[in-house]
């Protein structure tokens, strides 16, 4: 049987560029999949926030989101790729969450740069190259014989200006990018880039270049967040503000297809059936 890791592995072979649609829940990830969506993604941000009300940065836990993406991956047959933000502080971590995430089923994981606490009012910058280069070769390690994919994440272009920890240089950016695929990256991601920056890092690069945000021609695929899980909060307060303040929601149906997305006619069936073997009443 094909393993998510391997279906992921496929998608990125196959050269022809693909989005992984922001799944934040079991459910979301149903409906991308239904949608058409090749693969869904978990972000650090979107998980954090939506089912921990707390930043994306550092607070966050690895077991935090190993617990959701395990729930994420087990409702879907599309492959998941998860936010794995700096994989823990340590080696020693990184090896130990790489086994986690393969072993809850997760397709492929992207792994960062940044000193902790990131994405802060700590001005942090990156961690040493040699240092990542080590966390990713136990990345790598950790995951065993298993396909899954190991997406490197170089902030160097992701400034202190938009609360990132690089410096802006894309030489550096380049020396990095390099460095990481030699320690056994699959698909380098660079948040903070134009699509210029784009073209410069993927003919420069040995392996795939992938974003976050939207689709940039010549890229391998799009980690696609924040529409989904942002969408979904905003209409949230909107609708407890009206039935706060007026005792009522104004809003049309309900979820027609939520049948259909948590597999309504396949319990009912499998009872049915029970209980008619069983010579017990049905509806």
């Amino acid at each position: 049987m094909t393993s998510p890791a391997q279906k992921l592995r496929a998608l990125i072979d196959a050269k022809e560029h693909f989005i992984a649609a922001d799944a934040y829940s079991a459910l979301t990830a149903r409906i991308v999949e239904k949608v058409g969506f090749k693969a869904a993604y978990l972000g650090g941000h979107a998980c954090s926030a939506f089912h921990y009300a707390v930043p994306d940065n550092g607070i966050f836990s690895q077991v935090e989101q190993i617990e959701q993406a395990g729930r994420i991956a087990a409702a879907i047959d599309i492959p998941l790729i998860a936010d794995a933000d700096t994989l823990g502080e340590t080696v020693a971590d990184a090896y130990h969450f790489a086994r986690r995430y393969t072993r809850a089923g997760v397709a492929g994981i992207h792994v960062e740069d940044e000193v902790n606490p990131k994405h802060s009012t700590f001005e942090n910058g990156l961690c040493s190259t040699a240092d990542m280069q080590f966390r990713l070769e136990a990345t790598a390690r950790g995951r065993g014989g298993d396909a899954l994919v190991i997406i490197a994440r170089c902030d160097e272009l992701y400034t202190s200006k938009a609360r990132g920890g690089g410096g802006g240089s894309m030489e550096q950016a380049i020396a990095r990018g390099k460095a990481y695929a030699e320690a056994g990256a699959d698909v380098i991601v660079y948040p903070g880039t134009t699509p210029a920056d784009n073209a410069t890092l993927i003919a420069a690069l040995p392996i795939p270049v992938c974003v976050l945000g939207p689709v940039v021609p010549g890229t391998a695929f799009a980690l696609h967040t924040g529409w989904g899980w942002m969408g979904a909060a905003q209409l949230h307060l909107d609708r407890a503000t009206e039935l706060m303040d007026t005792g009522k929601v104004t809003m049309g149906t309900m979820f027609p297809r939520k049948p259909e997305f948590i597999d309504q006619a396949f319990y009912d069936d499998l009872i049915a059936e029970w209980a008619t073997k069983t010579g017990r009443k049905t509806r």
